[in-house]
């Protein structure tokens, strides 16, 4: 039983207020390990981390997307984050190259069974995407859901698994393999959101900035700031230290804050003179959480 491949899943779904769904939907993932949730109400979004062995996830991903599709419902969706899921992505994550092979076969044997037995249409993204004009998240959530259904219904898309329509309570799934990436957000000492719009340009890998870094403004109304939310791609090549100097050398930084789990190395050289909200060790770096179950 213990020679099976120790893997990751990050679950991401569209509701960051109602608490209870948010409890209800972490629990349905069982029999996976729920290591840590994010739940973030201006966002409208929460991040399950999870931890199974092959052969154990992709049910425990069809229970989990389940009660997702049950208890959430689109059409009365608040929440900046980009979307086009209740269930937005099932990222499976591989921990070395020696799992790879492990963690693809997870995520499409949950990928064919969600469409299956739920009835969700499922694309897949990144290391998975069947045309290389998926292979960025970005690319199949330009424009929402609204946008994606119009696209679905014309004939332009089509999804990997499940039906060519696309619920307007629902929405869409993307389920990809990875590596470990870090979701790393700056809040500024600032609610100029054009600001952290223009930061968020200069810093990303597309703007000619960081490698591997994602990056948007947000406008954080809870909290009368503006944020440069990032995703790390690959954390080895550009650490949280190299993304905090890059933004604190055009604006001021009020605190950051990790979603979910990250690597190690990932928090070499942070600054100590910049807090992570809520940011607890033992739970959040990922060698330290996989160490009572490993």
């Amino acid at each position: 039983m213990t020679n099976r491949p120790l893997l990751l899943a990050v679950p991401n779904v569209s509701e960051g207020r109602d608490t209870s769904v948010v409890r209800e939907v972490g629990a349905a993932f069982a029999p996976a390990k729920l290591l840590h949730t994010h739940s973030d109400a201006d966002h409208g979004r929460s991040v399950y981390t999870l931890a199974a062995r092959q052969g154990e996830f992709a049910g425990a991903l069809v229970a989990g997307a389940r009660a997702a599709l049950e208890r959430i419902d689109l059409r009365g969706h608040t929440g900046l984050h980009p979307h086009v899921g209740a269930l937005d992505v099932l990222p499976v994550v591989y921990l070395d190259d020696e799992r790879r092979g492990a963690a693809c076969a997870e995520a499409l044997t949950a990928a064919a069974l969600i469409a299956d037995e739920l009835g969700a249409p499922v694309f897949l993204y990144g290391e998975l995407a069947t045309d290389p004009g998926r292979r960025e998240r970005a690319a199949l959530r330009a424009g929402g859901i609204e946008r994606l259904t119009a696209r679905v219904a014309s004939g332009e898309l089509r999804p990997d698994y499940g039906p060519s329509r696309v619920e307007p309570r629902a929405g869409a799934i993307l389920v990809a393999a990875r590596p470990p990436l870090v979701a790393f957000n700056l809040d500024l000492d600032s609610d100029d959101l054009d600001l952290a719009r223009r930061i968020a340009a200069e810093i990303r890998e597309s703007g000619g900035g960081l490698a591997g870094v994602r990056a948007i403004g947000l406008p954080l109304a809870a909290r009368g700031r503006a944020q440069v939310s990032m995703n790390l791609e690959d954390p080895r090549r550009t650490p949280l230290a190299d993304v905090v100097a890059a933004v604190r050398a055009r604006a001021p930084v009020v605190e950051a804050e990790i979603v979910g789990l990250a690597p190690r190395s990932a928090l070499v050289g942070f600054p100590r003179d910049v807090a992570i909200r809520g940011f607890d060790p033992a739970r959040q770096v990922i060698e330290d959480a996989l160490r009572s179950i490993e």
